[in-house]
């Protein structure tokens, strides 16, 4: 017996060990590196607009196995790289900007950060992404002082990153903003009508150019600029984004999945014959989690009115964080009490690192409300992973998304509730479509939103932004 125990208790540190290996492997959502933040316990847990349109049509995959020998970023090579975020956070914006930063370094460019809006207290997260930039040769200068404003001068590129960040302009660089608009890159995720402020975007006609992540989204800033502020965009560039080399690595693991699948659903209670949708976003209101857990309330309902034979389905709601204690969150959490489905239902704690909950469950559901995602770059790494992908009919989405082919897409607002609901018992009864629609979506990744194709497509966009401030110069 004392044998037997011992070689289980090996194995277990084994396989616990190969766990631990892959979580640090893992890719985080941009590519930042990792972060361990992860909570596996199951917790009761956005003149005439010129849309260049560099998107994921434009550029063609590299063929499968042919080494790509030089980033098509190298032309920055030496150059001073002015990186402005509104702040350091978890978010999307932020995140993404370091992922720039991350991608110019690789080839050698200098690139220096500001953060406009930085905490005043000691904040761990911006501690530790601070560190990871300090780490990868990433300069961090105060947003204020006669630092910034000489680096701004010097630099070969400025990118303001979201609209929030044009206050930084005129609240440090004053008089100098005027010759530093020519080499400004301005970088725009957000959707909501809020952002449009002449306090913000005053200075945006002026800039070099604009770059913007779905098409639906350049539309309605091209709109509502010239409609609410009367002012008009610069040269607008539409620039889908694409997946770090690093997840694709894991999503391509078919041993790291399946041990990383395994890990996860033992920590929340599901087995695997179980299947398991998943909403992995920072739970607030705009992201539709409430109206989630109402649709996947519905699909059990149905699915005990039509007598369906079928395993447990479960929910997963990956983006939580009680010690907010927001209103919101205790909402979620009243109303799965109160529907007495807590067996199956899931809350984790927010992460950065989601290849292993993309590992372990069987479709993502996109359920952002209002105007929808700008992009949705979790979309795109669901479908690496081979997952169907149910998402609201707005925003982004609808760029990423083929309806009936990758995925499913249903009304926002309380409109979609049932249609949600349909899509889940669809595609929980019919297994083949869930694969097929799985594999389709890891086929149109591989085509259009790889991480080379987001380099080549963010490579034209600053060729394009350095001829006009050349143009600038000259004149």
């Amino acid at each position: 017996m004392a044998k037997h125990s011992s070689v289980a208790m090996a194995l277990f540190r084994k396989r616990w060990l190969t766990v631990v290996a892959l979580l640090v492997m893992l890719s985080v959502t941009t590519a930042i590196a990792f972060i361990v933040r992860a909570n596996l316990e199951s917790s009761s847990c956005d003149c005439h607009i010129d849309v260049k349109r560099y998107d994921s049509s434009s550029v063609s995959a590299k063929p499968i196995g042919v080494a790509i020998t030089q980033s098509p970023l190298s032309f920055m090579k030496s150059k001073l790289v002015l990186l402005v975020s509104h702040q350091l956070s978890l978010s999307g914006g932020p995140l993404l900007l370091m992922e720039l930063a991350f991608l110019l370094r690789g080839v050698g460019a200098e690139v220096c950060w500001i953060t406009n809006q930085r905490p005043s207290e000691t904040n761990n997260v911006v501690y530790s992404l601070e560190h990871k930039m300090l780490h990868r040769g990433v300069q961090v200068v105060s947003a204020k002082g006669q630092e910034a404003i000489d680096t701004a001068l010097k630099a070969d590129l400025v990118v303001l990153n979201t609209a929030v960040a044009g206050k930084w302009l005129d609240a440090v660089l004053k008089e100098h903003v005027p010759r530093v608009l020519p080499k400004v890159l301005w970088w725009i995720h957000e959707m909501r009508g809020h952002y449009f402020s002449l306090d913000y975007v005053k200075h945006l006609p002026y800039v070099a150019g604009a770059m913007i992540d779905s098409h639906v989204t350049a539309e309605y800033w091209k709109n509502r600029t010239q409609e609410r502020l009367r002012i008009k965009m610069p040269k607008t560039h539409v620039v889908h984004l694409g997946n770090s080399n690093e997840l694709m690595e894991i999503a391509e693991d078919s041993v790291a999945k399946r041990i990383l699948k395994e890990h996860v659903r033992e920590s929340l209670g599901v087995r695997n014959e179980d299947i398991l949708f998943a909403l992995i976003n920072s739970v607030n209101r705009g992201k539709g989690q409430d109206l989630f857990l109402r649709s996947f309330y519905e699909s059990l309902q149905l699915i005990q009115e039509r007598k369906l034979q079928l395993p447990s389905i479960h929910a997963v709601v990956v983006g939580s964080d009680m010690t907010s204690h927001s209103k919101f969150e205790t909402e979620l959490r009243n109303f799965v009490i109160s529907k007495k489905i807590q067996n199956y239902v899931h809350f984790v704690n927010k992460t950065l690192t989601v290849a292993p909950y993309l590992a372990a469950v069987d479709v993502l559901v996109q359920n952002s409300q209002a105007r929808g995602e700008c992009f949705g770059r979790i979309t795109i790494e669901a479908m690496a992973f081979q997952l169907p992908v149910l998402g609201t009919a707005a925003g982004g989405t609808q760029e990423i998304v083929l309806n009936g082919t990758t995925g499913l897409l249903h009304p926002a607002g309380k409109e979609g509730i049932m249609p949600l609901a349909k899509n889940i018992v669809k595609l929980a009864t019919h297994v083949e479509r869930r694969l097929t629609m799985g594999k389709k979506g890891y086929e149109r990744v591989k085509d259009r939103f790889l991480e080379h194709h987001m380099e080549e497509r963010i490579a034209a966009v600053l060729q394009d932004v350095f001829q006009k401030a050349k143009g600038h110069q000259r004149a």
